[in-house]
């Protein structure tokens, strides 16, 4: 049944979101800055962009705060369709942009969006939709799990076709922990997670670059002009920000030895300029967001949307862990934005959407 009995947004979620994006546009401006101006002779360049985004992001936050979430179960299998139909597109020549090797862009005027990046939340509403009208069957592995993990792995080797193996580990992850959450049994998980585990490695196989990346995570140093030389500098970069940093505007590796500091390796620039403090608080505001997340989903009145919240919560959290990782050298490096801080459009529009989704959720939260 629809719901209908309205009250306001969670207000905390809110204040953790706009928090997280005003210091997300400080330090893309600051870890852009040097870039820019080299590049484009305008330090504001990367900076400007990025505010375009968060408006255009926010404007669609508050639009979706206020559409009904089921409105999402009714047309979660449309737009999943579109996804995929962009899926394909941007493969195709002359269609997608490649960018660092991967065709994962489809431009629009003198920008581009990142299909993968949607469908990420599209399918999280599809999955929630699936598994909520299917919960007794959940724990059935042929009329269960199959259809739903099938689904999604169908749209992530669509995406490793581009190729883009983090955006897809999140996504993977993603549904995952909602399957998971929707009551699937933890030995059908075993089961399929040595034939992941298997896949996997045989996608790092398969791909040198993926390979080096590998090698590069356990021993930066035996490669540091090659493939180990992002992590390397990004280690750099957080060592000397010590307890209280260098000071905002202060890094040094933004001065051309960081490639592209004001996307994947952002959480490096900040922790490098605000030190070990700043790092801590982004990553208290991150624990406050997934925990109103979590308040939210336990508190939604329908298994939907339990489900629809848990899955952007997870997306959250998943993608927060990978880049985080990465930055401090604990995982290889996988090409994941930082949510609300690092450059991207199509990341950020998107993050801004799904708490947007989770805004309306608690809404009609019993909590």
């Amino acid at each position: 049944m629809v719901p209908t009995k309205r009250t306001a947004p969670d207000f905390i979620l809110m204040i953790v979101t706009f928090t997280l994006l005003a210091v997300g546009l400080i330090m893309v401006y600051s870890a852009s800055a040097v870039w820019a101006e080299y590049k484009f002779h305008d330090s504001f360049f990367f900076a400007k962009r990025q505010s375009l985004f968060a408006g255009v992001g926010v404007l669609a936050m508050f639009f979706i705060m206020n559409i009904n979430y089921w409105t999402w179960r009714t047309w979660a299998k449309t737009i999943l369709i579109v996804c995929f139909v962009l899926l394909v597109l941007v493969l195709i020549p002359g269609v997608g942009n490649v960018r660092n090797g991967s065709r994962s862009w489809i431009g629009v005027g003198a920008f581009s969006i990142q299909p993968s990046e949607f469908m990420k939340l599209a399918m999280i509403a599809f999955l929630a939709k699936f598994l909520s009208e299917r919960q007794k069957q959940i724990t059935s592995f042929k009329k269960g799990l199959v259809p739903s993990l099938g689904l999604a792995s169908i749209a992530f080797a669509m995406i490793m076709l581009q190729p883009d193996l983090g955006t897809g580990t999140v996504m993977m992850g993603t549904c995952i922990v909602m399957i998971f959450i929707a009551g699937a049994r933890i030995s059908h998980f075993i089961y399929l997670g040595l034939i992941g585990v298997a896949g996997f490695v045989g996608l790092v196989i398969s791909a040198p670059y993926r390979m080096k990346r590998i090698t590069s995570f356990l021993d930066p140093w035996s490669d540091p002009l090659g493939s180990g030389f992002q992590i390397i500098q990004s280690l750099y970069a957080i060592g000397p920000g010590g307890l209280f940093g260098l000071g905002l505007g202060q890094s040094r590796q933004k001065f051309f030895y960081l490639p592209e500091p004001q996307t994947d390796f952002i959480f490096a620039i900040l922790s490098e300029e605000l030190g070990f403090i700043g790092g801590s608080f982004i990553l208290l505001l991150f624990a406050l967001l997934l925990w109103r997340g979590i308040r939210i989903a336990l508190g939604a009145p329908d298994l939907y949307g339990s489900l629809l919240a848990v899955g952007i919560i997870a997306m959250v959290a998943i993608q927060v862990m990978i880049n985080i990782g990465v930055v401090i050298g604990l995982m290889p490096v996988t090409g994941i934005t930082l949510p609300f801080l690092s450059y991207g459009g199509s990341s950020l529009t998107l993050m801004l959407m799904a708490i947007g989704v989770l805004l309306n959720i608690s809404r009609y939260s019993r909590y």
